[in-house]
């Protein structure tokens, strides 16, 4: 989504771009050797005049390259999607406390909601584009360079201050998460294909996870897509200071499983990816850390409450197989979980762990993001530090071959006053 925003005044040396005007000096008759004659008519220019409340207006540039900063020169983003909560929570909203305590933590440079809000804007420029411009007929890496180079310019880049979140999902058919091309990947995408665009950006280590499904299938499987966002949209809707868990979880699978899939003469009832769930998110953490909350998408017994000041990422999959996901396939997605307890013995191990700190953190990263700044041969360096628990692995999450999966996600903030679905747009 394409925001028109409020932009600064032109320097003074900017004009409104009006024709000049024109202005004749005064004729004067006279008569030089008794013939009569017309003074010539000269002409002369008038200054420049600079229009009063002129402004230069930035716009996003096709394909996205215009930093979000520049589209947003006062530093305000637009909030997200704003939910009242519900029951004994929803005083909340006009509880002057509650503001108070709002205001505060917007203020407080360590908790201020902006960078999550300029995050989300990024999110929702890169994914206009790409759902432009996706088709059958490009190749996974094309379509990750798509999104991935749009997001690195709209965030601004820069070290861990701001940048990509996770490596982009692009998970197809019964492929369900954790897929992203390493190099030399030659699929292609085609007719027929549903695939999950899980796109991830942060600013100063707040992350903004959102993720679409497109699908270029059987029409019958847009009641699979449907039931995934509906699925996805009663999560967020349940979700608040409070909350159960378990609870929430089963507010989704009621809703999600009440959706069909009519193929011919078959019927596949739409299941919840079971041992699939949504998450807490905190600085840096795309899962929350060590004391991160899941949030289920099916019925479970977790008494667990969501907390004020909590981010969580609502996200659902459904599944016309037998909604349970193995892992399967290479792997492409990493992450660092925590510092060596004894010295590596591979001094290639020691280098690239030193590349993972100085570039990722604890962000999630691939191996294009590797490629990309110059490692070569570090398979057997990686594999190290897997094998020592330094570096997890993610493979692919795949359901029974032949289902299709479909997944949609949200970023939600729990404010004193009232839940920011921050990632919400015009298309989901």
């Amino acid at each position: 989504m394409i925001v028109p925003a409020p932009v600064n005044p032109p320097p003074e040396d900017v004009v409104d771009g009006e024709e000049e005007e024109e202005e004749e000096e005064d004729g004067v008759a006279s008569k030089v050797d008794g013939v009569a004659g017309e003074a010539k008519k000269k002409k002369k220019k008038k200054p420049k005049k600079k229009k009063k409340g002129s402004t230069v207006v930035v716009k996003q540039s096709e394909p996205p390259r215009v930093g979000v900063s520049l589209l947003f020169p006062s530093g305000v983003y637009p909030e997200g999607e704003l939910q009242e909560y519900k029951d004994d929570n929803h005083y909340r909203t006009t509880s002057e406390e509650m503001r108070a305590r709002d205001r505060a933590i917007d203020e407080d440079p360590e908790t201020t909601y902006t960078n999550i809000r300029r995050g989300a804007e990024v999110h929702r420029e890169v994914r206009a584009y790409a759902q432009k411009v996706i088709k059958p007929g490009m190749t996974m890496t094309e379509i990750a360079n798509v999104i991935e180079d749009a997001s690195r310019a709209l965030v601004e880049e820069k070290g861990l201050e701001s940048g990509i979140g996770f490596p982009t999902g692009l998970s197809l058919n019964h492929c369900a998460a954790h897929y992203t091309p390493n190099a030399g990947d030659n699929i292609v995408l085609k007719h027929g294909d549903i695939m999950k665009v899980d796109i991830g950006v942060h600013v100063g280590g707040r992350i903004v996870d959102s993720a679409f499904t497109m699908s270029w299938a059987d029409p019958a499987y847009d009641e699979l897509l449907k039931a995934v966002k509906d699925a996805t949209n009663t999560g967020v809707r349940e979700s608040g200071i409070d909350a159960r868990l378990g609870e929430v979880g089963a507010a989704i699978q009621e809703a999600m499983e009440s959706y069909e899939v009519t193929l011919g003469t078959d019927t596949h009832k739409v299941k919840c990816i079971e041992n699939l769930n949504g998450h807490s998110i905190t600085k840096y953490s795309i899962h929350g850390g060590p004391r991160g909350k899941s949030v289920p998408i099916v019925a479970t017994g977790d008494q667990t409450k969501m907390e004020e000041g909590e981010y969580f990422a609502i996200e659902t999959f459904g599944s016309t197989g037998r909604g349970r996901v193995i892992e399967e396939g290479e792997v492409s997605h990493y992450a660092k979980m925590h510092d060596p307890v004894q010295p590596l013995r591979l001094t290639s191990a020691k280098s690239l762990l030193k590349s993972i700190n100085q570039n990722f953190g604890t962000l999630p990263w691939c191996r294009r993001y590797l490629d990309r700044l110059g490692e070569t041969k570090y398979l057997l360096a990686l594999n190290h530090l897997v094998n020592a628990g330094i570096v997890q692995a993610y493979p692919p999450l795949v359901d029974r071959k032949g289902s299709m999966t479909a997944q949609f996600e949200h970023t939600l903030l729990l404010r004193p006053t009232v839940k920011e679905v921050v990632s919400r747009g015009d298309d989901y």
